[in-house]
């Protein structure tokens, strides 16, 4: 072990332990951990600090307890999202909407757009828009995202967009056709933070769970804001997957090699 490990907390050492059985394969998803006072032996420390390390296997949802039961691997399965791709599908399938989760329009009208929101869509904060906020469901009926899409009073106000019923195409395709304007540009902006307590609790992850929060602001060739939605994914259930092209010459644009 590193001076940098060996300086770590032991409940920390311990989460690492059990999160490498965890990634090795060692301990695979649906198996039982060793009671807490079996780890506490094997790892000569209490069993208020192997609680301390189940807590964090918890928040990263590597494990789930079972009360009565013990602490189980959780499934880490991640679904895979592609953001590049998404428009040309719905447009080589009619723009018909992926059937595999369910989908529930749980607001739409006229508010007041959020903070975050407001700068992407070039408005002052409080202004009104159009929301239709969402909650999506898998084939097991368990809530795999938390989403809403903003979009500006002149394209939805008085239209169909504003009844809480899932729309019978892709949302853009809806757009496009209400206005005669092409979505063009896209631009995805994804940020890992701590879930809210409404949030975890939504998904039945542990207080202090990361979620993944994506905001996606789209725009017609004018540079013009047709829409701007954002979905918020459990952290561990999601990866997303990026293939592009590497270009031959410098494109001006700068940023981290991280």
């Amino acid at each position: 072990m590193s001076d940098t490990g060996a300086r770590l907390p032991k409940y920390h050492r311990i989460a690492d332990a059990i999160r490498d059985e965890i990634r090795t394969g060692s301990l695979k998803p649906g198996d039982r951990l060793p009671a807490e006072t079996a780890l506490a032996t094997t790892h000569g420390t209490s069993v208020p600090t192997v609680r301390q390390a189940m807590s964090v296997l918890r928040a990263e949802g590597l494990v789930e307890s079972r009360h009565g039961i013990g602490t189980f691997v959780r499934d880490t399965h991640r679904r895979q999202r592609r953001s590049r791709n998404r428009y040309g599908e719905a447009r080589g399938r009619d723009g018909l909407l992926n059937n595999t989760f369910r989908h529930d329009i749980t607001f739409a009208g006229p508010d007041e757009v959020p903070d975050h929101i407001a700068h992407c869509m070039n408005v002052e904060p409080g202004t009104q828009v159009v929301i239709r906020r969402r909650r999506l469901y898998d084939e097991a009926g368990r809530l795999a995202e938390i989403g809403a899409s903003y979009l500006p009073r002149s394209i939805a106000e008085g239209t169909y967009l504003q009844e809480p019923t899932v729309v019978p195409k892709a949302l853009f395709r809806c757009v496009e056709d209400l206005t005669g304007r092409r979505y063009a540009d896209a631009l995805d902006q994804v940020t890992a933070r701590r879930a809210t307590d409404a949030e975890a609790e939504a998904f039945g992850s542990p207080l202090g769970a990361y979620v993944l929060h994506l905001v996606h602001t789209a725009t017609d060739e004018d540079g013009d804001v047709l829409e701007v939605s954002e979905s918020i994914w459990p952290a561990d259930q999601v990866v997303f997957v990026d293939r592009y092209s590497i270009p031959g010459h410098a494109t001006g644009e700068s940023g981290s090699d991280l």
